[in-house]
């Protein structure tokens, strides 16, 4: 971790987010409670009907019964009339315990609408939560990679616009040296040819390394370029990298824009000379 930007507004506004996904999640919790207390009262309506069923079927065979019975004389006009008034107030009750029940179905599926609304608000608290974790996140900066921190563009306190720059930091595994050849020499030099580097703070020392780099246009250019001589002159950029295994191994020593000198073997056959055998860093 390099750096971090102050989160206080961020973090208030996590808190307040964790609250209503708390509150999300009260309200699935009461809702699901809701569907099992609107199924209770289903059951308990279908009871209900069944009783009322039971007894609109007993009333009617007693209706039929004392119908048969008046037919005969057997029983008084008064006992026929209180039969037919019982069948017709249990047929009414039975009309009216299928309306509680259907009541109770539209009762169900309105508690799992408010489930289905309240488990949208909990995952939408979620995700707000998330997205405020993530910019919490970003506002720590963290280094890509190894590497040594060479100053600090800002100071601790200070405002950062967006895509501002903290820190200049130096990747230590992708160090190189920049060099110019003119053009004969630079048309030579194959990506991946054996260089090997002095630098003038440790000139007791040779450095391999390998061209990964030649310019497709010259740096160096006379105002005209009219004669094979003028066009000798044109100078190319190439860039000669030292390998990373080498690199971690001396870490500490490595600095950025030191000056030394540079070897291409341009061609692979030739041998090097002593000088730039012995003393070789491996």
């Amino acid at each position: 971790m390099l750096a971090r930007m102050d989160t206080a507004q961020l973090q208030a506004q996590r808190r307040q987010a964790e609250a209503q996904l708390r509150r999300a999640r009260v309200a699935v919790d009461t809702a699901n409670l809701l569907v099992t207390q609107r199924q209770a009262e289903r059951r308990t309506a279908e009871a209900v009907l069944g009783q009322r069923q039971a007894e609109r079927d007993a009333t009617e065979q007693r209706f039929k019964r004392s119908e048969k019975l008046a037919a005969s004389n057997t029983i008084s006009q008064q006992t026929l009339d209180d039969d037919r008034a019982a069948e017709r107030g249990a047929a009414a009750a039975v009309a009216a315990a299928e309306a509680q029940l259907a009541a109770s179905d539209a009762a169900i599926n309105t508690a799992r609408a408010l489930v289905v609304d309240a488990q949208a608000a909990m995952d939408a608290a979620g995700a707000a939560t998330e997205a405020i974790d993530t910019e919490i996140d970003d506002a720590t900066l963290r280094a890509p990679r190894d590497g040594r921190v060479q100053y600090r563009v800002i100071e601790p306190g200070e405002v950062l616009g967006s895509g501002g720059r903290v820190i200049n930091l130096v990747d230590l595994e992708d160090v190189y040296m920049t060099f110019f050849l003119p053009t004969a020499e630079a048309g030579r030099v194959a990506i991946g040819s054996e260089v090997r580097l002095i630098m003038d703070a440790a000139p007791q020392y040779v450095i391999p390394a390998k061209a990964t780099y030649v310019a497709d246009v010259a740096q160096f250019t006379p105002k005209t370029v009219e004669t094979d001589e003028e066009r000798q002159k044109l100078m190319f950029r190439v860039k000669a990298r030292i390998e990373p295994e080498l690199l971690r191994k001396y870490v500490r020593h490595v600095k950025t824009g030191l000056p030394g000198t540079a070897y291409v073997k341009l061609d692979p056959k030739a041998e090097w000379p002593a000088a730039l055998q012995g003393n070789l860093l491996r």
